[in-house]
């Protein structure tokens, strides 16, 4: 399919730079099947769910992936976005030009690592020297990686350490958080299992390439980025469990949709997986494990309005962003939310 068919036009006033306080009252475009339109509150999922459906969330906790640096007198800025193993993590780096294979660059707070590698999509594979894990390095001197649509408009600061993370924030490696999972608050978890709606964590360790652009014209020239993800034995017991006493899983996020569509089977049956997955769903894809999405409004001609477009169909998903506009909705990242039952 053509990219451009994905595009819209969004006014900058609309793009969220702070999150909603508190996190639940943000607002909930509620889009089922064919029906109207409904426009509700984050904390409203009680009454728009069933007993015995299940929400799925992603448990990745988000590090301080973006670090400043100098190599000899050159500034040097990376962000982290893939790890490699216990000391090397794959980097988008500023100023790669003044870096070659072998140079150290110094971050600051005693942390420098070696540019190994330059990789053929223009990314590093930067060493951290030393013996303290990694995490603990970019705890230090890193920063937290907002994307470039908050970032540009203002600095990283002290709230953006919590703000960025999610209530189910557990295991490190995450360079972007799953933010349709930011609008949850322990009152409505608690009203969502009052009301016999279940919750369940599987992990996605987001990239930076989500916020990439799809330089392609058409769809089907488009690399799709990869990220680890990982759903244990007893977790997919769980999952297909739901699906055969009736009840619907609900993906709190693209990335927990995209797991569970790269761990399900051909019957419909979610399979325990480790590993990468670079997934890439547009119009004409069959969904196989979920029955519908909690998601955040997407950049326009990115991979996800491409997703939120095979789920709900792309002229439902024009009327729908367009009239979240027009109702000044607040999009992207710590802006509000949708309900999408397909």
């Amino acid at each position: 399919m053509r990219v451009d068919l994905f595009n819209f036009e969004l006014p900058p006033e609309r793009i969220a730079l702070r999150p909603a306080r508190p996190r639940d009252s943000a607002r909930l475009f509620h889009v089922d099947g064919g029906k109207p339109f409904v426009h509700r509150q984050v904390r409203d999922l009680p009454q728009l769910l069933r007993a015995g459906d299940m929400l799925v969330f992603n448990d990745t906790r988000v590090i301080p992936a973006q670090l400043e640096g100098l190599r000899g007198e050159a500034r040097i800025g990376a962000t982290l976005h893939k790890r490699i193993d216990l000391r090397r993590w794959q980097a988008f780096v500023k100023n790669a030009k003044r870096l070659h294979e072998g140079d150290l660059i110094r971050f600051g707070a005693n942390v420098t690592a070696i540019a190994e590698k330059r990789l053929p999509d223009g990314s590093w594979t930067l060493f951290f020297k030393g013996d303290e894990p990694v995490e603990v390095l970019l705890e230090r001197a890193g920063r937290m990686p907002l994307p470039p649509y908050i970032a540009g408009k203002r600095p990283t600061d002290e709230a953006d350490r919590k703000d960025y993370q999610t209530i189910f924030a557990e295991k490190d490696g995450a360079v972007a958080a799953p933010t349709a999972a930011l609008h949850f608050t322990p009152d409505l978890l608690n009203a969502l299992e009052g009301a016999g709606i279940g919750l369940e964590t599987l992990t996605l360790h987001v990239g930076a390439g989500t916020f990439l652009p799809v330089k392609a014209d058409d769809t089907q020239d488009h690399q799709m980025h990869a990220e680890w993800g990982c759903i244990d034995k007893k977790t997919a017991s769980r999952l297909n469990q739901v699906k055969q006493n009736g009840g619907r899983l609900i993906a709190v996020g693209t990335t927990v949709l995209r797991l569970l569509e790269s761990a399900v089977n051909e019957e419909g049956q979610i399979q325990p997986f480790s590993g990468d997955t670079s997934i890439f769903i547009t119009p004409g894809y069959r969904f196989r494990a979920i029955d519908g999405l909690m998601t955040n409004f997407h950049l326009p001609k990115s991979t996800l309005f491409m997703l939120v477009s095979a789920l709900m169909g792309l002229e439902r998903m024009q009327a729908v962003y367009a009239e979240a506009i027009a109702e000044r909705y607040r999009f992207y990242s710590y802006g509000d939310s949708s309900l999408l039952l397909p």
